[in-house]
């Protein structure tokens, strides 16, 4: 993607997640970890992956050289950009920040032991 089209993709994210914010985090959420959510920063271009209202834990799994992740009952392909790396994981289960405009936002694996 060209450089100069990185304002206009910015200001998409900035307003989408803007939005969603406005959402009711899940039933289960631990506010106390409403500032890591809001840590999140997608790989490659420090955009914010939202907030708790957008993350939720999840099953993951590892297909061949990617993961996939359990969305809405259906298994769904982590663009490898999305995959954030040496990141505290919390909660300990894997993390997935998702709306239906944006798509997968980021991807927190489980910890691992």
């Amino acid at each position: 993607m060209s450089p100069r089209y990185w304002p206009a993709v910015v200001a998409v994210a900035g307003l989408a997640c803007a939005t969603v914010a406005k959402a009711d985090p899940p039933p289960n959420a631990d506010p106390a970890l409403a500032p890591w959510y809001q840590g999140l920063k997608q790989p490659n271009t420090g955009i914010s992956c939202c907030s708790i209202a957008d993350c939720r834990a999840t099953d993951y799994r590892t297909e061949g050289d990617h993961y996939e992740v359990l969305i809405n009952d259906k298994w769904t392909i982590v663009p490898k950009d999305k995959v954030l790396q040496h990141v505290d994981n919390p909660i300990g289960r894997a993390v997935v920040c998702w709306t239906p405009a944006l798509g997968i936002m980021c991807f927190v694996r489980a910890t691992e032991i």
